[in-house]
C-alpha cells in the first residue's frame, strides 16, 4: 500500500511538471475538478477556512468536506500553502495535520501519509505537551503548539475526477 501510494504521488508529481500545474496560480476552469472555493495544485485541492478552531474541530471540518488538514510532503507544497493562506486572510500561523498526539516525539499527518518532509523552526521540535503543528506565515517554518488553541487552518483533498 506504501508503495502503492508513493508511485501515484510520483505519478502525479510527474504530470505536474508536465503539464505546468505547480504554478501558483489559482486555478479557476471549470475542469480542474475542484469544488468551488478550492485551489488545485497538482493531483489535491486546498482551502484556507479563515474560521479559527481548535485542531480536532479543524480536522472534523476537513473531514465533513471530504478532506484532511493540509498534509506537506515538499518546499513547494508549503510555499503553495503559504501562499494560499496569506492570499485568503491574515492568519499570522495555521493548523497543519501533522501532530504527536498519539506517542510523543513521533509525528503523523492526519491523512495517514508518510511524514517525508519537515520545516520545523527548531530541529527537533521540543519535547513539551505542545502536540499539535502549526505553520508560520511570517516563515514557512512550523512550530508545535497546543492542540486547544483557536487557529485558521488548511484542508486537502484528492481532486475528483
Amino acid at each position: 500500500m506504501a508503495f502503492a501510494l508513493r508511485l501515484l504521488f510520483l505519478l502525479c508529481g510527474i504530470s505536474g511538471l508536465l503539464t505546468g500545474a505547480w504554478s501558483f496560480k489559482k486555478i479557476q476552469s471549470k475542469d480542474n475538478n475542484c469544488p468551488k472555493g478550492w485551489t488545485r495544485l497538482d493531483c489535491f485541492c486546498y482551502i484556507f477556512e479563515r474560521d479559527p478552531r481548535n485542531f480536532a474541530d479543524a480536522e472534523s471540518v476537513c473531514n465533513i468536506m471530504e478532506g484532511n488538514l493540509v498534509s506537506i510532503h515538499s518546499l513547494l507544497e508549503s510555499e503553495f500553502v503559504r501562499f494560499l493562506a496569506a492570499e485568503g486572510g491574515n492568519a499570522i500561523q495555521f493548523w497543519t495535520g501533522l501532530n504527536d498526539a498519539l506517542l510523543a516525539e513521533d509525528y503523523i499527518w492526519t491523512d495517514g501519509t508518510v511524514n517525508d518532509f519537515t520545516n520545523f523552526q527548531n530541529d527537533p521540535p521540543p519535547d513539551n505537551n505542545d502536540d499539535c503543528v502549526q505553520l508560520l506565515q511570517s516563515d514557512g517554518e512550523w512550530v508545535t503548539a497546543d492542540c486547544t488553541d483557536l487557529e485558521q487552518y488548511v484542508c486537502i483533498r484528492d481532486v475528483r475526477h
